[in-house]
């Protein structure tokens, strides 16, 4: 017997009545965005390397350990991405997107990879929902991003939602900020882990998100950049929680929230939910006013962010049904060429028709359209007039094929 492959560890297949959800999510989302005027973007699933070791910061871990890269036929190093706004940035400058009435809204779903350790709603292989306003500095840019992932959120019936909201400030007030922050740093040296300890000087806002015991004990009284918020950066902060409050949008105030990515700037949030115990965030993202500059563009700014689709689905614990057929038809031997035709038919009115492809008997494809959950059964056979039956009364009548579309429809 031949070898049975599994899917590659991190991975999942998405089976029918998984991907009803998934389908249910995607449809939800897609309204919402176009309401809203946001336009749909796709990247490519590979970038060159140093689109994500620039853009998402060397610092990383995403960059330092869970990127697949590779090396294609011309010797040109390639990533797998790892994250979409690095892509979608990419693409704005290259595709001359500045050109283009400013903000550009943009919104993406598709797959990423990341080398990390599987667990629940957690692989190596994950679906991803953007929201991105590029071009704008306005606080009306960020409130609009927020309220529109917390619809979706809510529309969806996320349970038990939590929205945390922080400030990272401007570049260069968090360039001041880095500097006190490395001196105390350095003074509780040797309470920290290693890792953290190892990038004090590259990026020592990542030790907020440390687990580490000791890591944690010495940040709980470290210097935040919240308390050093001053002048523009206050101000852009104070306009984008009181945004919030007059869209009724509820928000805990997290002094210690930094995000995972080097590209951050000024408003940063995340969504969490209660039901997935510490692994609890399902979204996030925040302002990145020096990315596109990174990327070879203009100073642009521009925020966003990412839901995680396999977090959303755990967090809703739910498989939504699959949509059952309106009409199913069922044929004797010497019919089935004219039930295929009459199920074409039916389809191309925008009625949901099926028919039995397995070479059943009319009993097993009666059987088959209670099964499947049909509402009405069109019989064809070889005596007597076409006929339909109601699957739930049991009732039958006489059908007029000339009249079908409009008599099953209604």
């Amino acid at each position: 017997m031949a070898e049975r492959f599994q899917a590659p560890r991190g991975t999942f297949d998405v089976l029918p009545a998984e991907s009803a959800a998934r389908a249910r999510l995607y449809v939800a989302a897609a309204q919402i965005f176009a309401r809203a005027g946001y336009e749909r973007i796709e990247t490519p699933v590979f970038e060159d390397t140093e689109v994500f070791a620039r853009g998402v910061g060397g610092s990383t871990d995403i960059v330092r350990k869970e990127m697949f890269t590779f090396e294609d036929q011309g010797g040109r190093s390639l990533t797998l991405r790892p994250e979409a706004t690095a892509g979608i940035c990419r693409a704005y400058v290259s595709e001359g997107m500045h050109r283009l009435a400013q903000p550009v809204r943009l919104w993406w779903y598709g797959p990423l990879f990341r080398h990390e350790r599987p667990q629940a709603g957690r692989f190596r292989q994950f679906t991803q929902l953007d929201g991105e306003a590029i071009g704008s500095d306005s606080p009306l840019v960020d409130a609009e991003l927020i309220v529109l992932l917390d619809e979706l959120l809510r529309e969806l019936g996320v349970p038990g939602l939590k929205l945390r909201l922080g400030s990272l400030g401007s570049l260069s007030a968090r360039a001041a900020y880095g500097e006190e922050l490395r001196a105390y740093l350095h003074a509780h040296e040797a309470e920290l882990s290693a890792d953290v300890r190892e990038r004090i000087d590259e990026n020592p806002l990542r030790a907020f998100d440390s687990k580490h015991e000791g890591t944690a004990a010495v940040m709980a009284s470290a210097p935040t950049m919240l308390e050093r918020l001053e002048g523009e950066d206050a101000e852009h902060f104070a306009a984008v929680r009181g945004l919030l409050e007059r869209a009724g949008v509820a928000y805990d105030v997290d002094a210690r929230l930094v995000r995972g990515l080097d590209y951050y700037t000024r408003t940063v949030f995340e969504f969490h939910c209660d039901r997935l115990g510490a692994q609890s965030q399902i979204a996030g993202g925040g302002r990145y006013d020096g990315l596109i500059e990174l990327l070879g563009g203009p100073p642009t700014p521009a925020c966003g962010w990412a839901a995680g689709i396999e977090r959303i689905l755990l967090a809703l614990d739910e498989e939504a049904p699959a949509a059952a057929p309106g009409v199913f038809v069922a044929a004797g031997d010497e019919q089935r060429a004219r039930a295929l035709a009459l199920v074409i038919q039916l389809r191309r009115s925008g009625l949901r028709a099926e028919l039995d492809l397995a070479g059943r008997s009319l009993k097993g494809q009666m059987k088959q359209a209670d099964r499947v959950g049909a509402r009405s059964t069109v019989i064809l056979d070889e005596d007597g007039p076409a006929r339909v039956r109601d699957m739930q009364s049991g009732e039958q009548r006489e059908l007029d094929l000339s009249r079908a579309v409009e008599e099953l429809a209604r």
